[in-house]
C-alpha cells in the first residue's frame, strides 16, 4: 500500500516538473529574445455631422374629449333596449326606454284636467264681458288653466326622461343593464366615449415651460402599436404649476379618425422644441462614462502606427444609439468605439475593419 502511494506521488511530481519546466522555459526564451505582446485590437468610428431637431421626452395618458357613463335621471323598469355593446351612435340616438304605462295614463288625466280648465276659463271670460262674474273669478280660472298647462308639460318631460338617448356622438362600451331590470335613479347603463379626436395629457418640469407652446407638434408612441407613430397638436397649457411636483400640465389634441387609440392608454411623448440643426455625433459605444465626466479614446496615426489618447468631452442629446458631442472633438476625428477597457494613454493599437456591435457602418 505504501509502495503504491510512493509511486503515485512520484508520478504527480514528475508531471508538475514537466509542466512548470516547460512554462519556465517559455518565459526564459521570451525574456532572452525581448518578446513584446501584440497591440490590442479595437474598433473605431469617426465623428460625423447629423441633422437633429431638439426635443423633450415625456410620458402621458390619452383622455376622451367627451366621456360619460350614461345613466337614468328617473327610476323605472327597462322596457326596451335599442343598442348593442360597442355600437357607434349619434347624438340623440335612442338607447333604452323605461316603462311608461302609468306615466301615460297620468298624462291623459292631466290632458282632461287641462281641457276642463280651458272650458271654465273661456266661460268665465264670456261672463265677465257681460258683467255676470267678477274679475277675481276670471283670475282664478286663468290660474287654474296655467296650472293645468304646466302639469301637462311636466308630465311630458317625465315621459321624455324615460326615453334615454345618447348625449353626444361616440362609441358605446359594454351594456350594464338587462331587459325588465328595475333601475333606481342614477344607475349605470353604458359607457359612452367620443374617440375622435382624443386629448393627450402630459406634464413637463417648470424649467421647460418656455419650450411648450400652443400649436407645437408632439409625436406619440404607444405599446399597442410599436411600429406606428401618431401626432398631436398642443391645444392648451395649464396656467398654474403644480405645487407638489413643480410640473406643468400640457394638453394636446390627437387625430384618431382611424379609431386605433383608446382613452387611458399610456404614451411616450416627444415634443419638438426647435428647428432642425446640424450636430456632431458618435455612437454611444464610443463614450466612456465615469463620475468625473464623459471621455473617448482619440486615435492618432503616424507612419501607419495608431496610438490612442483619452480625451474629455461634453455630450448632449441621445437618440437611436447615438449621442451629440457638444465640445471636445471635431468633425472626422477618429475614436475607439469598442475595446476601451484594455487601453491606456499612449499605447499602440490595431484597428479592426469591423464596426462595433450595434453600430451602423460608416
Amino acid at each position: 500500500m505504501v509502495k503504491r502511494l510512493f509511486i503515485v506521488l512520484a508520478l504527480t511530481l514528475g508531471m508538475f516538473a514537466v509542466l512548470f519546466g516547460g512554462r519556465i522555459s517559455q518565459i526564459a526564451y521570451a525574456m532572452e529574445h525581448h518578446y513584446v505582446p501584440p497591440p490590442p485590437t479595437v474598433a473605431s468610428t469617426r465623428v460625423v455631422i447629423e441633422k437633429w431637431q431638439p426635443f423633450i421626452k415625456a410620458v402621458g395618458s390619452l383622455v376622451a374629449k367627451r366621456g360619460v357613463t350614461v345613466s337614468n335621471e328617473l327610476a323605472g323598469k327597462v322596457s326596451a333596449i335599442h343598442f348593442k355593446s360597442g355600437d357607434q351612435v349619434t347624438a340623440g340616438d335612442l338607447l333604452i326606454e323605461l316603462d311608461t304605462i302609468t306615466d301615460e295614463a297620468e298624462l291623459r288625466r292631466l290632458h282632461a284636467a287641462h281641457r276642463l280648465a280651458k272650458i271654465k276659463f273661456d266661460r268665465a271670460t264670456r261672463l265677465a264681458t257681460k258683467a255676470y262674474t267678477s274679475e277675481s273669478e276670471v283670475d282664478e280660472a286663468k290660474a287654474n288653466l296655467d296650472q293645468a298647462v304646466a302639469a301637462v308639460a311636466l308630465q311630458r318631460a317625465i315621459l321624455g326622461k324615460k326615453r334615454i338617448v345618447a348625449p353626444f356622438s361616440g362609441t358605446l362600451g359594454i351594456r350594464q343593464v338587462d331587459l325588465g331590470q328595475f333601475l333606481p335613479t342614477g344607475s349605470s347603463i353604458v359607457p359612452l366615449q367620443a374617440l375622435d379626436p382624443l386629448y393627450l395629457d402630459f406634464t413637463l418640469p417648470e424649467s421647460r415651460l418656455l419650450a411648450a407652446r400652443v400649436g407645437l407638434t408632439v409625436k406619440i408612441a404607444v405599446d399597442a402599436y410599436p411600429d406606428s407613430a401618431f401626432e398631436g397638436i398642443i391645444s392648451a397649457i395649464n396656467p398654474q404649476v403644480e405645487d407638489a411636483s413643480r410640473n406643468i400640465k400640457v394638453r394636446a389634441t390627437v387625430d384618431n379618425s382611424a379609431l386605433q387609440l383608446r382613452p387611458g392608454m399610456f404614451t411616450q411623448v416627444t415634443l419638438f422644441t426647435g428647428k432642425i440643426k446640424p450636430v456632431l455625433t458618435l455612437p454611444n459605444t464610443a463614450i466612456t462614462y465615469t463620475t468625473y465626466g464623459d471621455s473617448v479614446f482619440v486615435i492618432s496615426t503616424e507612419n501607419d502606427e495608431h496610438t490612442v489618447e483619452r480625451k474629455q468631452i461634453q455630450t448632449g442629446d441621445r437618440r437611436n444609439g447615438r449621442i451629440e458631442v457638444i465640445s471636445g472633438l471635431k468633425l472626422d476625428d477618429q475614436v475607439v468605439s469598442a475595446g476601451q477597457i484594455k487601453l491606456r494613454d499612449g499605447i499602440t493599437v490595431l484597428i479592426s475593419d469591423k464596426p462595433a456591435p450595434g453600430e451602423r457602418g460608416q
